[in-house]
């Protein structure tokens, strides 16, 4: 999910053509995204950890200065709560904030140290400050750089942290105290981004740099982040008459309020759900590894006796449970349960997300209408690579190529379980694809997934992907544990260093699934980004940081954690998002790493790492039996390239349809109509799906992405950035997969482009700069066996 789930990377939304990646490609394979959201933009990702500098420390400032003298990123005086030019009005308040883990100066967030009871009168303080640093700026406000940019990115960037701090937590270590303490302060704060995204003052003195004479001198992401800030303010309102800004603020306030309620529903009715299993025969089928992790749940469940031979099982709707169960139980009626309960999340009772998303979808349109735009997807676009005609004609092109192939996949299902005297042959359904298919892999190309978990244990993944890094981009990473604090002891922390030892980039890694307190999916976000302004020492850039969120299945017992193959794709997918944000060359903090990059593109280096996991020298480095240490046999490595395009045809539909579908509900549909949000995506189905959704089928209740991140009118991303990524990669099979030093050579090309160059370029400039051309949709054709059908 780039990305669920970029997703306001700048949380200042509007205002900065953010893309907050909450990039959750929860309704792909495995749900990942840039989190913002969708922030996927790796975030990455799946990417869900503490260290030598406690901030409770008395030596903590002693602590600081000596990180200062190293090159690792901090937060500067101009960013801090104890300067003189902005000193608090109180001493109460001043109390406050000596107090309270959000306020302090910190070099990595104090993510351990930050509890529910820290948020309201943290975000409140903040506020506070960052509207008297406002008032101040638009007093003295002159179009130019030190006068306006440089103080606007102080007061952006320490709201991008702060509340990113909090945002993360709710994400991975959620509370019904710390949801409280968010709802209360969340309208405050988005009443003071209405009030940045719509100043006037700024937004003139935006204007008169553009009208100077030296607007022709300024570098290409300096005229981007005018031109950005401009068309941001306009799509914020700047534009409207009082009555209409007023309106126009009322309906920004709800849309934050239902997008929040509306995840809180979906996490809540995915952890409502528990299956209760004492008889073994009822779960047949299911693998030792998913056996465990549902002895486990039991187990956490309070029944403490509970093991993997002898049970209970607690079945869950979290991923790693839920797919196991759809793939290899044998119940059939135990399948129909679970995918039942799956696809009616949170569409009934007081979780019941239908009259959010009409509300949402109403308040949407009349957004769109006060800025005098047609429909809400034309909003969106307004900030993408595409308009709505060149989505549409891409999404239609794709699936025309992908629909016989679709028909076939079934087809061949259908004789395949009818060879195996299968009784529900004849009328193979929802529940048994997912079955079906995966024993058809098994006998079309002897692989079973479940056989494979012991070749890719986490450590020995993690391991393979460093060196890949190394090579194709010439960069170290190692452990760093101890240096910044984390938020479960499971999550790492990792420094990223260049060919020359020094470190460039940091980011924590967080791998596992915690279905109490953890949303799920896969995702990638910012920590903070690189910036200039906001340097240590004045003279070098700040480093980045990101962290990289997944829910795979957790250690069991003395095993480390064994992953699937999918699970393999989705670490690498969530590390090319940060990679994007950690190893950027652009020092303007706007625009640098994964900031400034329009929507639509922003998948591309994630992506583009996925198809790595098919090189042979990068998979056989990292296929590793832990415990013989037995590589993969060669076979089985040509089995799982043979078996990439397996019901390729089907997985492209079914990423069509939530692309359509999203699409229809911002262009066509009315809200309160006489067709409902059903009714449009049972319509779409009829041309994306060979198999009819059930009647009952409410995917769209939890179809996050576009209802709690930020992919609304823009999950067709997905697809316009496989165009992009796929290409990108057929440059290094244009130069040689097998010849090493094309292939290193291609990839320090690919990182001073599309890693380095951030949002200070436009995305087709910088594809053109790496590729030569423009991209064209061949290359993913063909990485797909789709292309004799295109």
């Amino acid at each position: 999910m780039r990305h669920e789930t970029l997703v306001g990377v700048l949380l200042i939304a509007n205002m900065l053509m953010a893309t907050r990646l909450t990039l959750t490609k929860s309704l792909s394979r495995s749900p990942r995204s840039i989190k913002r959201t969708s922030r996927s933009i790796f975030y990455p990702k799946h990417f869900n950890k503490s260290l030598p500098c406690p901030l409770w420390s008395s030596s903590f400032s002693i602590c600081i200065d000596s990180l200062h003298k190293s090159t690792s990123p901090s937060f500067t005086s101009s960013r801090r709560f104890s300067s003189s030019s902005s000193s608090m009005a109180t001493s109460a308040l001043n109390d406050v904030v000596e107090a309270n883990p959000l306020l302090d100066q910190f070099v990595f967030p104090p993510f351990d140290a930050v509890e529910p009871k820290h948020v309201r009168p943290g975000i409140r303080a903040l506020l506070e400050k960052l509207e008297r640093d406002l008032e101040e700026l638009e007093q003295n406000v002159e179009p130019s750089w030190p006068k306006l940019v440089e103080p606007l990115e102080n007061i952006v960037d320490r709201l991008a942290v702060v509340w990113g701090m909090v945002n993360h937590l709710k994400s991975v270590k959620d509370s019904s105290e710390l949801r409280s303490a968010i709802e209360d302060v969340q309208a405050e704060k988005v009443k003071f981004q209405l009030r940045l995204g719509q100043s006037k003052p700024l937004y003139n003195a935006f204007k008169a740099i553009q009208d100077s004479p030296d607007w022709k001198t300024l570098s290409d992401a300096r005229k981007r982040i005018v031109e950005n800030q401009i068309k941001e303010a306009v799509l914020n309102g700047v534009s409207l008459d009082d009555d209409k800004r007023e309106q126009f603020n009322k309906i920004e306030q709800e849309l934050e309020r239902l997008s929040e309620k509306f995840g809180e529903n979906v996490l809540d009715a995915t952890k409502k759900f528990e299956k209760l299993i004492t008889d073994k025969k009822e779960i047949d089928g299911l693998p030792a590894t998913a056996l465990g992790l549902a002895a486990q749940s039991a187990v956490s469940k309070g029944h403490e006796n509970a093991t993997a031979e002898n049970g209970p099982w607690v079945i869950t709707l979290d991923a790693p449970s839920y797919i196991a169960v759809m793939q290899h139980a044998r119940n059939r009626s135990l399948r129909e349960e679970v995918y039942r309960a799956y696809i009616t999340r949170a569409s009934s009772g007081e979780l019941d997300n239908t009259q959010l998303i009409e509300q949402i979808l109403k308040l949407r349109l009349e957004k769109a209408k006060l800025l005098s735009y047609n429909n809400y997807a034309e909003v969106s676009m307004a900030t993408k690579m595409a308009t709505v005609d060149k989505a549409e004609e891409l999404l239609e092109k794709l699936r025309r190529a992908s629909w016989e192939a679709a028909v076939q996949d079934i087809e061949d299902l259908k004789k395949f379980s009818k060879d195996q005297g299968a009784l529900e042959a004849d009328d193979l359904t929802h529940w048994d694809v997912t079955f079906w298919s995966e024993r058809l892999r098994e006998s079309k190309y002897d692989i079973n997934e479940e056989e494979l978990r012991p070749f890719f244990s986490l450590p020995n993944v993690m391991d393979g992907l460093f060196d890949l890094a190394k090579t194709l981009f010439g960069i170290e990473i190692e452990p760093a544990d101890g240096l910044a604090p984390v938020w479960n002891k499971d999550v790492k922390f990792f420094r990223v260093k260049d060919s020359s030892g020094s470190p460039v980039a940091y980011f924590y890694f967080d791998p596992y699934s915690r279905p109490s307190e953890k949303r799920q999916g896969a995702w990638m976000d910012e920590v903070v980004a690189r910036s200039r302004v906001l340097s240590p020492d004045g003279n070098s850039s700040r480093l980045p940081v990101a962290h990289m969120v997944c829910n795979q299945t957790p250690p069991v017992g003395s095993k480390p954690s064994l992953m699937t193959f999918r699970e393999v794709e989705t670490v690498f997918h969530e590390f090319g998002h940060a990679l994007q944000h950690m190893l950027t060359k652009e020092d303007e903090g706007l625009v640098a790493g994964i900031r400034g990059i329009e929507w639509d593109a922003v998948e591309l280096p994630s992506q583009f790492m996925e198809n790595w996991c098919y090189h042979k020298d990068t998979l056989l480095g990292i296929a590793k039996h832990y415990e013989t240490g037995e590589t993969l046999p060669e076979d089985v490595y040509l089995k799982l390239v043979a078996a990439r395009t397996y019901r390729a045809g089907t997985q492209s539909l079914r990423q069509i349809r939530f692309a359509t579908v999203d699409l229809e509900l911002h262009t066509k549909y009315v809200p309160g109509g006489s067709e409902s949000i059903y009714d449009v995506d049972r319509r779409v189905s009829e041309k994306t799906q060979v198999i009819p959704p059930l009647a009952e089928d409410r995917f769209l209740c939890s179809f996050s992405h576009i209802f709690a991140g930020g992919y609304a009118a823009g999950y067709y991303s997905y697809k316009w950035a496989e165009v992009l990524s796929a290409d990108a990669f057929s440059a290094f099979e244009d130069a040689g997969l097998d010849n090493n030093k094309a292939v290193i050579e291609t990839g320090r090309k690919f990182r001073e482009t599309i890693l380095a160059l951030g949002g200070g370029k436009a995305p087709l400039e910088v594809f053109v700069q790496f590729r030569g051309r423009e991209p064209t949709p061949d290359a993913l054709l063909r990485h797909n066996g789709l292309i004799a059908a295109a």
